[in-house]
């Protein structure tokens, strides 16, 4: 373990010097030594003070020291100085914080959560910014854990003591999602409406409203508020010299943190493989967790190169992309959880474009392109986008053929009665809204005996249903809900389903794609947004334009229709079946095709572009 560094033994002069130092000019001869490259000599300063001094001040010194050793990367011995801070002066709201802090990093999480928990629960209370600071960590670790109810409890208390937290009212609100609790904006301390509208992040946001001007706010604020500008306004790509003779296949770079089993890195996988290596040179810069994933390693191995930038910051990433020579950058990500947006930034590459992590714009300055069709992003559509389209002929998503399929289970595996019609929604509980639950209890009432099969992302979500149908008047043996699985048996039963009901405005993408692959109807309703009209994209390029809705009355009445009609439903089974695989949604070379076709013409036409 690391231990404070060992400095030769000072004389007692200079001992009793520094123990009759005040702390304020402690503070400043260590701040002097910092700024002097001189950090262990602040280290072992602050030692002795503490060793000699008897001050009643020795626990700030003890915190300023294990703040010190932390920077040091000498763990041990910061959480030693943090204890004996507490040993001065139980309670002291900043060393536990930072106590907290340690014990996080080692995924101690019940010692970390106990440390806030003695800062928010302290009498009298403490410090607002320390209790602020307890409570928001708190909850967003029990996020992590799943313990939804009581990060959520955290989250309120803490709007309670501060309304204006954005940070907290985006998580509040998208924990809420997560639970299937509406409403989402439930009122708390004096948050404004106006506050709920601007603290909403864009993910949560693209699953609440339709409304593209909304979605281009919340994300032109994340980026304005979050993402670090360049250092520099000359693109990247600019400064890196180039021998374009000695490069004849145009270099492509797809940038994620998703390359693995998630769903841009099961639609990818096929994309790769199939990119034409006699005029392309394919590279990914990713920071996803290595494993030995089949999926992760199969995507490895469809590459040409593959260069890590987990650990690596932002411009040099940048400055990686640039020296590789990447003529389209394919950012994978956007906004998403995990994304690196402040690579773009920087323009490593002349030709920059975003593609299936985020579908909608996400208003970064470096990205000037988006993959779409004209379906998911119409004319109506694009002064809410700050990226200009690159239409594909048929759909925009790419998806993969070589899905493993488990063998057809039985209804009794899953709890499915016989015979009964059989509607389902496997998308995550967060695209759930109350309109549209509200809609599919009512489709259940109108169409007798028939059930609705669910995912339960989490217990308190399953609960909120329950409760729901309830209030509706719809038994809850009608609520089926589905465990998580493997892809291959995810992907099987899909077919002891009749019709999957597409949720609003936060279309199915992934999961429309498995559904009819796998010869299962799916009925959406399309919205203003590229994300509220994804699923019709896939409708119409598989020949099946008649299950797209633009409305909840003719979602519902379709819906119904369909459950009092399942010959219908089995005639749209049959049709999957013979044509879904050969359509052009899973021409997957076709589309591999008109993709590159679209990045060789931009890449050419930025080569020739004089700099």
């Amino acid at each position: 373990m690391s231990s404070t560094p060992t400095l030769p033994a000072p004389s007692a002069t200079a001992v009793a010097s520094v123990a009759m130092l005040s702390l304020p000019a402690l503070m400043n001869q260590a701040a002097a030594l910092q700024a002097a490259g001189q950090a262990a000599q602040a280290a072992q300063l602050y030692q002795e003070w503490i060793d000699t001094s008897g001050s009643p001040m020795r626990h700030v010194a003890c915190f300023n020291w294990g703040t010190l050793l932390s920077t040091l990367a000498q763990e041990a011995a910061s959480e030693a100085a943090y204890r004996r801070a507490l040993d001065f002066a139980p309670g002291f709201a900043p060393a536990l914080l930072n106590l907290g802090h340690v014990h996080e990093r080692r995924s101690e999480t019940e010692a970390a959560l106990t440390c806030w928990r003695q800062v928010f629960e302290a009498e009298p209370g403490p410090v607002l910014d320390h209790q602020l600071h307890a409570l928001n960590n708190s909850a967003r670790m029990l996020e992590g854990l799943r313990r939804y109810p009581e990060a959520e409890a955290l989250m309120r208390r803490s709007l309670e003591l501060r309304a204006g937290q954005f940070d907290v009212i985006q998580h509040y609100i998208h924990i809420r999602q997560k639970q299937c609790a509406w409403p989402h904006d439930l009122a708390v301390g004096e948050v404004t409406p106006n506050q709920f509208l601007l603290g909403t992040s864009l993910l949560a946001m693209m699953g609440l409203s339709d409304d593209p001007a909304l979605q281009l706010l919340t994300a032109t604020r994340f980026v304005h508020e979050r993402v670090a500008k360049p250092g520099s306004a000359v693109p990247l790509h600019s400064q890196t010299p180039r021998n374009l003779q000695a490069e004849p296949r145009i270099r492509v770079g797809y940038l994620s943190g998703d390359l693995h089993t998630h769903a841009v890195g099961l639609l990818t996988a096929e994309l790769f493989e199939l990119h034409d290596r006699s005029r392309f040179e394919i590279w990914a810069f990713d920071w996803t967790p290595e494993s030995q994933q089949p999926q992760r390693q199969r995507i490895l191995k469809s590459l040409d190169h593959h260069v890590r930038l987990a650990g690596v910051d932002d411009h040099t990433a940048a400055k990686l992309i640039a020296e590789a020579g990447i003529d389209v950058l394919v950012d994978l990500q956007g906004l998403t959880s995990g994304a690196r947006p402040g690579i773009l930034g920087w323009r490593a590459a002349p030709v920059q474009v975003s593609y299936l992590g985020l579908p909608g714009t996400s208003a970064l300055p470096g990205v000037d392109w988006m993959l779409a069709d004209r379906f998911a992003m119409p004319p109506e559509l694009l002064p809410y986008c700050t990226e200009k389209p690159i239409y594909l002929p048929h759909c925009f998503q790419v998806s993969d053929r070589q899905r493993q399929v488990a063998p057809l289970p039985l209804r009794s595996t899953y709890g499915l009665p016989e015979g009964a019609f059989v509607y389902c929604s496997f998308n995550n509980n967060h695209k759930f809204t109350a309109e549209m639950f509200a809609a599919w209890l009512r489709i259940l009432h109108a169409v007798p005996g028939s059930v609705l099969w669910l995912l339960a992302d989490n217990d308190t979500a399953r609960a909120n249903m329950l409760d729901a149908a309830d209030a509706a008047g719809v038994a809850r043996e009608r609520l089926v809900f589905a465990p998580r699985v493997s892809p291959p048996e995810y992907l099987a039963r899909f077919q002891l389903a009749d019709l999957v009901l597409d949720t609003f405005p936060y279309n199915a993408g992934t999961t429309a794609s498995d559904a009819l692959w796998m010869g299962t109807p799916i009925l959406t309703r399309a919205g203003r947004t590229y994300i509220s009209r994804m699923a019709g994209s896939l409708l119409h390029a598989v020949g099946l334009p008649d299950l797209v809705t633009d409305s909840l009355a003719d979602y519902e009445r379709l819906a119904i229709t369909l459950g009092r009609t399942p010959a219908r439903v089995a005639s749209y089974k049959r049709y999957l079946a013979e044509h879904a695989r050969t359509s052009p949604l899973f021409d997957v070379p076709q589309i591999v095709r008109d993709i590159e076709s679209a990045f060789e013409r931009l890449a050419l036409a930025a080569r020739t572009k004089p700099v």
